[in-house]
C-alpha cells in the first residue's frame, strides 16, 4: 500500500468511529438504554472479537462503518434527506 491509501484509510476509520460516537450520543433519547447497550455491546464484541479473527484489525474499521450507518437509520428513523 502507497502512504497515500494508508492516510485516506485512517482519515476514514477515525470518521467511522467519530460517527459512530456521535450518533449514539445524539441518539441516546431516541435509542434509550437497550437499544444504546445493544451497539454498544456489538461494537465491544467486534473490538475484542477482531483479534480472533484473520486480518480483523484491518476488518474493524469497516464494521464500525456498517454500525454507524445502521445507527443513522436507527436515530434518525430511516428519513435522511439528500436534497
Amino acid at each position: 500500500m502507497t502512504d497515500t491509501v494508508r492516510v485516506v484509510a485512517g482519515i476514514a476509520a477515525w470518521t467511522a468511529h467519530i460517527a459512530f460516537w456521535v450518533l449514539i450520543v445524539v441518539g441516546w433519547d431516541d435509542l434509550r438504554r437497550t437499544g444504546a447497550a445493544v451497539f454498544l455491546l456489538l461494537w465491544l464484541a467486534g473490538f475484542v472479537g477482531r483479534q480472533f479473527v484473520p486480518l480483523g484489525p484491518l476488518l474493524f474499521a469497516p464494521y464500525v462503518a456498517i454500525l454507524a450507518v445502521r445507527l443513522v437509520f436507527t436515530v434518525f428513523k430511516g428519513d435522511i434527506r439528500v436534497s
